[in-house]
């Protein structure tokens, strides 16, 4: 792993499929929202899934992606309330609360850096509580622009003063680490098993790892 842990003084971390497992959102948007939404409207399931699909792919990589108003006004659903009702399946991802612990005992700012919209992270902090180890906590809804935009990395570190050469981002998405990277972070990992009902998928772009434990030892 070519960074030097020595000169980090800031740690980004994403939430969803990076410290959270992302099989609850992977089955909340592809299975249990299809389900509500061809309940609603009386069709079949299948059917639903084959309307709602093209609405997701259009919005992938905007702000309105992430955004719980957004859909719900668009599917006329109560989809924060949806949320809520399955938020038992909240779960944190392998080794994340040791490696936080660990990075609380290190003099670094630890930052949480999330797409993630302000309610969502009302009901994950609620379940998992990894809200007390992060310094500031950074929604891409403060900002208007989602991490895959320019704008949402240059607001972020005027506002905190972040010296980019002296910070890692530590991210399951592709999109967002290629964003970070095009505007200057060079010290950049890669979750690469985001979901745990899905093999891990590596990129030869970025530094990866399955999960926190390859990194415990290395500060």
């Amino acid at each position: 792993m070519n960074i030097h842990w020595d000169k980090i003084d800031t740690v980004l971390l994403d939430m969803d499929g990076t410290l959270l497992d992302l099989k609850f959102d992977n089955y909340f948007w592809h299975e249990f929202i299809p389900l509500r939404f061809a309940i609603k409207n009386r069709i079949d399931i299948e059917v639903a899934k084959k309307y709602l699909e093209p609405l997701f792919k259009k919005k992938e990589k905007s702000l309105d992606w992430y955004c719980l108003d957004y859909w719900t006004k668009i599917l006329d659903i109560d989809v924060l309330s949806l949320k809520v009702e399955v938020s038992e399946l909240i779960s944190v991802l392998p080794y994340v609360i040791e490696f936080l612990e660990k990075l609380n005992n290190c003099p670094l700012n630890v930052l949480m850096v999330t797409n993630a919209h302000r309610d969502s992270l009302k009901i994950k902090f609620t379940k998992t509580n990894i809200d007390i180890y992060f310094d500031h906590i950074i929604s891409s809804h403060d900002y208007g622009v989602p991490k895959e935009d320019y704008l949402f990395w240059y607001r972020l570190i005027n506002e905190y003063e972040i010296d980019i050469k002296k910070t890692i981002l530590i991210d399951d998405s592709l999109d967002v680490l290629e964003s970070a990277r095009n505007f200057g972070f060079e010290n950049l990992i890669h979750l690469s098993n985001p979901d745990s009902s899905i093999p891990p998928k590596s990129s030869p772009l970025f530094t990866n790892i399955n999960d926190f434990r390859e990194l415990i030892n290395f500060f």
